[in-house]
């Protein structure tokens, strides 16, 4: 026999949450958003960067130029010659350094210090250019060269303060119009994640109550693109299933009635062949040798047809839902003593269970646990045993045998009415004893189930609520049931 594993119910899928999505499809759009607003003004602000910067160069290095013409009128440069040069370029507004021997500037607040490769450059006889650190404040731009007849070099100072006032103030807009731009984004990537989703939603609800049994349920269709195409695909289909649900349906209910109307016509005759079949059973001895064998299975057959007849009248009562419960309290173990005595069956089915009082119709748990052992006697084989245990809030009943167990592809269909694992088995049953086992089961809120494999034996389970079944009629205790309330 295989482990067993208990089930605690069906499993059920997990529920659908649009605003999952929907949160996912904002998000996505505003990261695409996001990015492209985000390159789009870093590269904006970097182009416009670079033009001012190269645009300013430009305009300070013809400055320097203008510059280095005009010093050249100072040369040679003495002392007196080199202060006249500096104060005529400070009052026209203009910062200069004058290397010559030394360094002199014409407003030391503007004398930035010279670096070694626009030395070299200009050195060299070219114009050269650099600029102070970026955090360094002002923002000071150096372009010079050297002055014509002479080996002294004039450096012209550019204040470039405005243009990082200009370019702070671009960052900051572009920065201001990324956000707005994200914020923007958000809202209608919400708003349409919202619109596309809202059908998704709607299908998935109505696939729900599908499942739960509104066979009614429709999806309105509105326009002519995708989701209505889908919309009319879905309730094209759900028309189909319920047309096929109700002839089911109603096909379920004629063959119920044809049980029932059977039954009870067949209750008659029958009653009066096993009257007949008593009798002659009674007199078999005194029949010929050749006319007792023929007498034999005729009362056997006459048995089995009363009890099939007193199965379709028991299952077909059940179909009706006019079996009311007699709920009482049982002990399980006394109940499980008492099937076997009336049953003969002590000798081949070994007894575990101490007492477990649980609140139960008695009749109907002698009904379940009858069939099953009956099942386990008649077509399992082995050692039989069945035992009765307190788990949690149930009263939990195994059936195990011993015999060639039941193929997998067989367990599904197992508890359906007339079915056999082998269609050609002949025996006593009516092929009805699982199915009348299973509805019991249920009408006394519990849950039938079973385990086999070939080889392996069967294990059937039957657990029961210790508290007894849910909306029942409760009657008096009846002294022929052992384990009766005392």
């Amino acid at each position: 026999m295989r482990g067993w594993q208990q089930s605690s119910g069906h499993p059920t899928a997990d529920p659908v949450v649009p605003d999952r999505l929907r949160r996912r499809l904002t998000v996505a759009f505003v990261l695409v958003a996001g990015v492209s607003a985000g390159l789009l003004a870093g590269g904006s602000y970097t182009l416009l960067r670079q033009a001012r910067f190269d645009a300013s160069v430009q305009q300070a290095a013809a400055d320097a130029r203008y510059r280095l013409v005009l010093a050249a009128q100072f040369v040679p440069l003495t002392a007196e010659r080199r202060s006249e040069l500096l104060n005529s370029f400070e009052g026209s507004g203009r910062h200069v350094v004058l290397v010559d021997g030394g360094t002199y500037p014409s407003n030391p607040g503007y004398a930035p210090s010279l670096g070694g490769r626009l030395r070299a450059t200009v050195a060299a006889g070219q114009l050269g250019y650099e600029r102070a650190a970026p955090q360094a404040r002002p923002r000071l731009l150096v372009v010079g060269g050297r002055v014509p007849g002479s080996t002294a070099e004039l450096y012209v100072v550019t204040v470039e303060d405005e243009i990082a006032v200009e370019l702070d103030q671009l960052r900051t807009a572009l920065l201001a119009g990324w956000v707005l731009v994200v914020l923007l984004a958000a809202a209608v990537g919400h708003t349409l994640a919202r619109r596309t989703l809202d059908p998704v939603g709607r299908a998935s609800r109505a696939a729900r109550a599908l499942t739960e049994g509104l066979l009614a349920t429709r999806l309105p269709v509105r326009g002519r693109d995708e989701f209505s195409v889908w919309a009319a695909s879905f309730n094209e289909m759900a028309e189909a299933l319920q047309t096929k649900i109700e002839a089911l349906s109603r096909a379920q209910a004629r063959e119920r009635r044809f049980t029932a109307d059977v039954a009870h016509e067949l209750r008659t005759p029958v009653t009066a062949l096993v009257a007949a079949a008593s009798l002659l059973r009674e007199h078999l001895d005194q029949l010929p040798a050749d006319t007792r064998r023929a007498g034999e299975l005729l009362v056997t057959d006459v048995v089995r047809l009363r009890r099939l007849v007193e199965d379709l009248m028991e299952i077909s009562r059940l179909d009706a839902g006019r079996e009311p419960l007699a709920v009482t309290t049982v002990d399980a173990s006394a109940l499980l003593r008492s099937i076997l005595r009336a049953r003969g069956w002590t000798e081949r089915v070994a007894v575990d269970a101490a007492r477990v009082d649980l609140r139960t119709d008695p009749r109907r748990l002698e009904r379940v646990l009858g069939n099953l052992l009956a099942n386990a006697v008649e077509h399992g084989g082995g050692e039989v045993r069945v035992g009765a245990r307190r788990a949690g809030a149930d009263v939990v009943f195994d059936i195990t045998d011993e015999g060639p167990g039941i193929p997998a592809e067989h367990l599904p269909w197992l508890f359906d009415r007339f079915y056999k694992v082998d269609p050609a088995r002949c025996g006593p049953g009516s092929g009805l004893g699982l199915a009348i086992a299973r509805e019991n089961a249920r009408l006394l809120g519990g849950r039938l189930s079973v385990d086999s494999e070939p080889g392996g034996g069967t294990l059937f389970r039957l657990a029961l609520p210790t508290a007894g079944p849910p909306d029942t009629t409760v009657g008096e205790p009846r002294a022929d049931w052992p384990g009766g309330a005392p």
